[in-house]
């Protein structure tokens, strides 16, 4: 393997779209875990997959939205080693080669690597050509967060080695962010009638825990920015039996007149309630 590599390759199934009318955010993450496995194959690493003890930050950017038929495929390659090991993944789409949604990764590792897995890593390193990582204030308190998504870890939510899986983590939070819209207003009668929807544009993943089969789990959402068409949400995701927190996510996006593909602004009353759902950040 040489520089980037092609992980995964497949089309976008219309039961995948979500409200906004394009791929829901979850099943990138879906995919990102197929491209990850991949990749991690590749590089003789796919034990560390299997760590419950392995922490990671996931950064993605969507720079254009992918829609119910399009083919897409995902190149994956190795960054750095340094602290670590960072990814970079990059999702394109099939037809033109445009790259459309950016993943830069980064493993925070309990254990070095060998100086084998490190050799053969640093041997196929790629120079990432995607956007920086987004620097994002981080809440300084649990205050203020409302809860937003509550079940159990189920038999299709597990990955390979039975951790509840990336793409089934983000999507309960997805879900925990229409239990927020609906809390300053946007809900599911707003949205049909006004033909608006929260388009997501970046969203930074912190995986610090694991949870498996049967085990619950509780998301308590708030908001940590709001402009005139934009919208920041924080969700934290923690076992409800200890109240460590197993993953969070930092979600931005807009609210997006779903005619005009175009962001439009908040009215007053959703502002006045999202202002009251702030949550300390800093």
């Amino acid at each position: 393997m040489t520089g980037w590599t092609e992980t995964y390759r497949g089309a976008v199934p219309p039961w995948q779209c979500d409200v906004t009318e394009h791929f829901t955010v979850a099943y990138y993450f879906d995919r990102l875990e197929e491209a990850d496995a991949n990749l991690a194959s590749e590089l003789g690493l796919h034990e560390l997959l299997h760590r419950d003890d392995l922490r990671r930050r996931i950064d993605a950017h969507f720079a254009r939205e992918l829609r119910a038929g399009t083919s897409f495929h995902v190149e994956s390659a190795a960054l750095s080693t340094e602290n670590g090991l960072r990814l970079g993944h990059r999702f394109v789409d099939s037809t033109n080669g445009e790259v459309v949604t950016w993943f830069d990764e980064y493993w925070d590792l309990a254990a070095p690597l060998t100086p084998e897995q490190r050799s053969a890593t640093e041997a196929r390193l790629v120079v990432w050509n995607g956007p920086a990582a987004a620097t994002r204030p981080e809440p300084t308190t649990t205050d203020g967060f409302i809860p937003t998504a509550r079940g159990r870890v189920k038999t299709a939510d597990v990955d390979a080695i039975g951790h509840f899986a990336l793409g089934a983590i983000v999507l309960r939070f997805s879900n925990a962010s229409g239990q927020l819209d609906a809390a300053i207003g946007m809900d599911a009668n707003f949205m049909q009638q006004q033909r608006r929807g929260f388009s997501t544009f970046e969203l930074i993943l912190h995986i610090s825990g694991a949870l498996r089969l049967d085990m619950p789990y509780l998301v308590e959402s708030g908001i940590a920015h709001l402009g005139n068409s934009s919208l920041r949400k924080i969700h934290r995701m923690t076992d409800p039996r200890t109240r460590a927190e197993v993953a969070r996510l930092s979600q931005f996006g807009v609210n997006l007149d779903l005619d005009a593909r175009r962001p439009a602004g908040w009215p007053d009353e959703m502002r006045r309630r999202a202002t009251a759902l702030f949550v300390p950040v800093s």
